[in-house]
Formats: C-alpha cells, structure tokens, sequence
C-alpha cells in the first residue's frame, strides 16, 4: 500500500484523466510510477556500470559473437 499527495493542479488534472477515460486514478498513477520506475532503475544501471566498467565490447565484436 502507498499513500501519495498531490498538488492540486496534479490531483485535478488526473482526475479529469480518470473521468475522461472511464479509468481510476489508480490506474493512472501506477502506470506512471511503473513507466518511471523502469527509466529510474536503467538510469542507476548505466551510472553503476560507469562506475564499475567491465570489458567494453565494440559493435562489431558483439555482431560477430551473436553470428550477425
């Protein structure tokens, strides 16, 4: 469970999103938060990837690895 505020203007935009759509409130503040927490969580990736480097493949390698 989660519990989230809102500004007003933000509330009141995504209630008349919900009403528009015949959608909840809900279900328009999870897809939000799953969209976002996707780019978030590849975000961080690619920093500790930064932060950690491995071997570094180049294009062609990776084409001759996969038979392409």
């Amino acid at each position: 469970m989660l519990a989230i505020r809102l500004d007003k203007k933000t509330e009141d935009r995504l209630a008349r999103l919900a009403r528009r759509t015949g959608r909840t409130k809900t279900f328009y503040a999870r897809e939000a938060i799953l969209d976002h927490l996707e780019d978030l969580e590849d975000a961080h990736l690619a920093l500790d990837r930064l932060a950690h480097p491995e071997r570094i493949y180049s294009a062609a390698e990776v084409k001759r690895a996969l038979g392409l």
